[in-house]
């Protein structure tokens, strides 16, 4: 099999997340860096990072990096990268997205457009043609731009890999899938514990919890554009992949995991989105106000993405709000809490101070991932 280097973006501030899951796979780390990870792995590893990683955006393959700082330095370097090892005569090829920082080539459209020329005169030269039909199967390229360093890669996965196959339908503000799983991993939740989300939306916190405990990889449900490149990854290797993944499917298990809103509309969104995740049996769904939150049990955990007040007329709602989540929380018996919020006020109208804040780039929000941790459950004999 070929090597490959391999890279995966991910959220900013949650590349430790992904870090573990790509050596859990089995995979050696080549390079962190903020918002994505390289790794090296061969053509299987291109189908199990797109299948098995929850928290990555997609899967890329490397086609190789090189210096430009001027439009000619990058034409030069794109049609110097080996092209014909990727994308047969009737591809159809495109640069899906550009990205620069702290480069002196900064245009999208520009870089676009100029490697996607040098791609052509490449391909020109090598297949002896003078025109490319791009009939073919689809291979999107996407650029970085970093200290003028250009690195350009293959888009192995199409759609972003956040899209599970489950959401149908959403809420106002639904947080991504991979974000939430990303969160839920870095709490101490396992599926022997208590999760409850009070504000649950569509669904996203409980689902992917519930995915989680019963083992059900996050790209079972979905297709991905490599799948069509025989020539780079076989339909086999999908095939046993595909199979790995339903070995592991575990749905012989007992959850208590709860997903409350007060909108009912909501309530009946986040049902039908569990049940097309295939784990509607491991998720209590319920109309519920936060007001009246409670469990009877210890050492339960919220995790959850409460409203902060995008637009101005609902800022004046939060104060009272975080203040309501602040005591339902000390109402319950040795709990945790972990909350993803950008309402900069949230530790002081909970009126409690986090064990933890971590800062997460939730697209280009800027957010908080409060952590309030209550004690650890004693052994069990």
């Amino acid at each position: 099999m070929r090597k490959y280097e391999i890279v995966a973006p991910c959220h900013f501030g949650l590349e430790a997340v992904l870090k573990k899951e790509i050596i859990d796979l089995g995979y050696d780390i080549l390079a962190v860096e903020d918002g994505r990870i390289t790794f090296y792995g061969d053509e299987e590893a291109v189908c199990r990072a797109n299948v098995f990683l929850r928290s990555a955006e997609r899967i890329l393959i490397k086609v190789g990096s090189f210096k430009a700082t001027t439009f000619e330095e990058l034409f030069e370097g794109t049609k110097e990268l080996p092209w014909e090892t990727y994308i047969p005569k009737d591809g159809k090829f495109w640069v899906a997205k550009a990205a620069s920082v702290k480069s002196k080539l900064f245009s999208p459209s520009d870089i676009q457009s100029i490697m996607k020329k040098a791609m052509v005169e490449k391909l020109k030269q090598i297949y002896k043609v003078t025109w490319f039909e791009e009939e073919g199967e689809s291979f999107p390229i996407r650029v970085f731009l970093m200290k003028d360093e250009v690195t350009v890669c293959l888009d192995t996965t199409g759609e972003s890999l956040h899209k599970r196959g489950y959401r149908k339908l959403t809420a106002k503000a639904p947080i991504a899938e991979n974000l939430a799983a990303s969160l839920i991993m870095l709490t101490p939740w396992n599926k022997e514990r208590i999760l409850v989300d009070p504000f649950c939306g569509s669904g996203t916190f409980p689902i992917e919890a519930a995915l989680m405990a019963a083992n059900i990889a996050p790209g079972m449900n979905r297709s991905f554009t490599a799948e069509n490149w025989s020539e780079i990854v076989g339909k086999k290797i999908w095939y046993d992949c595909m199979d790995e993944a339903n070995d592991m499917v575990d749905m012989n298990i007992e959850t208590d995991i709860q997903g409350y809103d007060i909108d009912p509309d909501m309530v009946a969104i986040a049902r039908e989105n569990a049940k097309l995740a295939g784990v509607e049996k491991l998720i209590h769904f319920q109309q519920r106000p936060l007001e009246k939150l409670s469990h009877p049990k210890k050492y339960g955990f919220i995790i959850t993405n409460p409203p902060y007040g995008e637009r101005l007329e609902e800022k004046e709602n939060l104060p009272p709000l975080y203040r309501m989540i602040g005591e339902r929380y000390r109402a319950l018996d040795a709990w945790s809490m972990y909350l993803i919020t950008a309402y900069e006020q949230a530790e002081m109208d909970i009126g409690l101070k986090a064990t933890k804040n971590r800062k997460i780039y939730n697209g280009m929000m800027k957010t908080y991932f409060y952590q309030f941790l209550g004690p650890k459950p004693p052994r069990r004999a």
